[in-house]
C-alpha cells in the first residue's frame, strides 16, 4: 500500500524517516503517546486515538524503525535505539508537550525505559497487557522469545514470496480495527520488510529488558495497568504486570474479562484503556 494512501505521514528524522499518526485537537495538552507491541505499527492504536481524540485529547502513534512504513534504523534494535527515535521524531516535528506514555505488550518495556530515562518529559504510564521486564528471567521466557523470534524470520522470508498475503488476511485484524486503520494493517502484516525489523527487535528483547527493568517507577508517578482477561487468568503473569501499578500512589488497575491480548485495542474494549489514561491525566501533576 502507498504511502500517500495512508494516515498520517513521513517525518525526517535526521537522513531517514518514521510515520506519525497524529490524532485530536493540535492545541489539546499533555500528549498521549502511544507505543505499538512486537510486530505491531501504529494502526493498533486506531480505535484507541478516535477515542481519546472524541474526549478532547491529543494522542500521537507511529511506526518505529523498519516497522509500518518507518524506514529502518540502525542496530542493534534496542530500548536505547527505540528512546533515541523517539527523541528525533519528537524534535522534528516540533513536539514539546508533556507526555502520558501507553505501551502495549513489547512496547510497555519500551515505555518504562524512556520513563526512567527522560523523566522530565513524562507525566504518566499506561500499560496495556504490556510485557514487563521480569519474563525474560522466568524458565521458559527465553526460549518463548526466541520461538516468537523464529517465526517473525520465517514471516519474513515467507512474505518475499507473497505467502504472507493470504495469511495476512485472516490475521492482520485480532485487534478489531475499523476503516482505514484496518485496511492499513493488512498491508502492513504482509509485509517482509516489517517482519524482518520486528524480529530485529525482538533478537534485542533482553538488551531492552535489562534497560526496562533498571530501576523502579518513582511512587508518585500516576500508572494505569489495564491487562486481558479475568484477573484469574495466568495469575502469574497478572501479578507481574500488576505490581507497577500497586506500587505507585496513583494507581490504576483494570483486568478485562473477556478480553485478549490483541483486542484489548479494539472495538470491543478500547474503553478500559481510555480509562487507564483519564485516570493518570487526573492525577499527572
Amino acid at each position: 500500500m502507498a504511502a500517500s494512501a495512508l494516515r498520517g505521514r513521513m517525518v525526517d528524522i535526521g537522513g531517514r524517516r518514521l510515520r506519525a499518526v497524529p490524532a485530536g485537537p493540535e492545541d489539546a495538552s499533555p500528549l498521549i503517546l502511544l507505543e505499538h507491541g512486537a510486530f505491531g505499527c501504529a494502526a493498533d492504536w486506531g480505535v484507541v486515538q478516535g477515542r481519546l481524540a472524541a474526549k478532547g485529547l491529543r494522542s500521537l502513534s507511529y511506526d518505529r524503525a523498519g516497522m509500518g512504513l518507518s524506514e529502518p534504523g540502525p542496530r542493534p534494535r534496542d530500548g536505547r535505539a527505540g528512546a533515541a527515535d523517539l527523541d528525533a521524531l519528537l524534535a522534528a516535528l516540533g513536539e514539546t508537550r508533556p507526555m502520558v506514555l501507553v505501551g502495549h505488550s513489547m512496547g510497555g518495556l519500551y515505555v518504562r525505559h524512556y520513563a526512567l530515562t527522560r523523566p522530565e518529559r513524562v507525566l504518566g504510564v499506561v500499560l496495556v497487557d504490556a510485557m514487563t521486564p521480569e519474563v525474560i528471567r522466568l524458565p521458559a521466557g527465553p526460549q518463548a522469545i526466541g520461538s516468537f523470534g523464529a517465526l517473525l524470520k520465517l514471516a519474513a522470508v515467507s512474505a518475499r514470496f507473497g505467502l504472507m498475503r493470504p495469511v495476512a488476511w485472516i490475521t492482520h485484524d485480532l485487534i478489531g480495527l475499523e476503516g482505514e486503520a484496518k485496511a492499513e494493517k493488512r498491508g502492513i502484516h504482509g509485509s517482509s520488510s516489517h517482519a524482518r525489523w520486528a524480529a530485529e527487535e525482538v533478537a534485542n528483547w533482553t538488551t531492552t529488558s535489562q534497560l526496562a527493568g533498571a530501576a523502579d517507577f518513582p511512587p508518585k508517578l500516576p500508572v494505569a495497568v489495564v491487562t486481558a482477561g479475568s484477573e484469574r487468568n495466568k495469575p502469574w503473569l497478572k501479578r507481574l504486570q500488576s505490581a507497577p501499578a500497586l506500587a505507585s500512589d496513583h494507581g490504576y488497575l483494570e483486568h478485562v474479562a473477556g478480553s485478549t491480548h490483541a483486542n484489548l485495542l479494539g472495538r470491543r474494549f478500547a474503553d478500559p484503556v481510555v480509562r487507564g489514561v483519564e485516570h493518570v491525566l487526573r492525577f499527572a501533576g
